[in-house]
């Protein structure tokens, strides 16, 4: 699928259509849902969301340019994605989904800002954590969430962060990646803090998906 990115935008890479092909097999979304995609890059999940047939769309971002190429994408295709600049659910009132979709950044380093479109602090975890804790309000009676990271992050952190807040959790999905530019820049650290084995240049990754009872 081509895709208007802008510099600095994330390129969707291996995680992102894992989650993509995970999102339309476990058949999560239904004719006429609302849909939020969060950390939305390019608005690639937000597409395929609309496409599948969600009427209520919304794509979010900490950047400024990734809402405008998420804009782009979906006006170009004539769907219904209305795109936001907020930090996760900063600028989205009290408003609440069907479908939320994230892939969160999870490299396990840190940036000179903190938190961009790739590092997830040292842990991986600095954008994981309060999204796992503030979803579960966000979730409609019924909704679900469906989440993309890598096992580097702590499976189990996840899991226990969504079900303590009442919600029912599970790996759905497991693929191995080969490492994509991003964690082969930090490969040297991961080794060095025992994250991965020497020479180890692939990652798995997990797809959670986790549901709000009715």
């Amino acid at each position: 699928m081509w895709l208007f990115r802008p510099p600095g935008v994330y390129r969707p890479q291996g995680e992102t259509w894992f989650l993509a092909d995970t999102f339309r097999t476990a058949t999560a979304v239904r004719l006429g849902d609302s849909v939020l995609d969060i950390g939305t890059g390019t608005g690639a999940l937000a597409v395929i969301a609309a496409r599948v047939g969600a009427a209520r769309v919304v794509a979010v971002d900490i950047s400024r340019r990734a809402v405008i190429a998420a804009w782009v994408n979906a006006r170009m295709r004539r769907l219904p994605v209305r795109a936001r600049r907020s930090d996760l659910f900063a600028a989205l009132g009290e408003e609440s989904f069907d479908v939320i979709v994230a892939n969160p950044p999870s490299v396990c380093a840190e940036d000179a800002a903190g938190r961009s479109a790739w590092c997830g602090g040292p842990s991986g975890r600095a954008v994981l954590d309060p999204l796992c804790a503030a979803v579960p309000d966000r979730l409609a009676p019924g909704g679900t969430l469906l989440i993309v990271h890598s096992t580097l992050c702590g499976v189990p952190e996840t899991l226990e962060s969504l079900r303590s807040a009442g919600l029912k959790a599970a790996v759905i999905a497991r693929r191995r990646e080969p490492f994509g530019p991003l964690m082969q820049a930090a490969a040297e650290d991961l080794e060095t803090r025992g994250l991965i084995g020497r020479g180890q240049r692939y990652e798995e990754l997990v797809v959670i998906r986790a549901d709000r009872p009715e």
